[in-house]
């Protein structure tokens, strides 16, 4: 077995969800779920198929997501693993819907954060170890980063 470290590439202004499905009909299902769940979301996703053809398999509503989604699946190269970017909405806007989707077992990461995939590889295929989702913490906030915390919530209109 040998040990990789993946970089997903996230386009400017972007999140990217990091998920493990077990199902060809992962596409059109994550698909519908995106599109549900927040008017104006601009989105690709792709899913890796381990068995039969092991194609990536491709949809969205934008062409440049779609094609950025489907260069970090192909990359990654972890089966049943899927890759959602999306724009104009935040992750929390859709996992819960994502989670619903009866093909999908695992969301690995929502972030903007720059992404790296700790992946394993045998002579059978690759698989997702974990994630590391940006950077270390430095420090322990104090008064003034618990009240940029809570301004930040309300801005974007998530606390009252």
């Amino acid at each position: 077995m040998e040990l990789k470290v993946v970089k997903m590439e996230t386009p400017e202004g972007c999140n990217l969800i990091l998920g493990q499905s077990h199902f060809i009909k992962t596409v059109e299902d994550v698909y519908e779920a995106m599109a549900t769940s927040t008017p104006g979301v601009k989105f690709g996703l792709a899913f890796c198929e381990s068995s039969g053809d092991r194609l990536v398999r491709v949809d969205g509503n934008d062409e440049g997501l779609k094609e950025a989604a489907a260069g970090n699946a192909l990359r990654l190269g972890c089966g049943h693993s899927f890759v959602v970017l999306l724009r104009d909405a935040f992750p929390i806007n859709v996992l819960n819907q994502i989670k619903v989707v009866p093909e999908v077992c695992t969301i690995y990461a929502a972030t903007a954060n720059p992404l790296e995939v700790v992946v394993a590889e045998t002579e059978q295929g690759r698989g997702i170890l974990g994630v590391i989702d940006g950077q270390s913490p430095i420090g322990v906030e104090d008064e003034e980063g618990v009240r940029w915390r809570k301004d930040i919530l309300r801005r974007f209109g998530y606390k009252i």
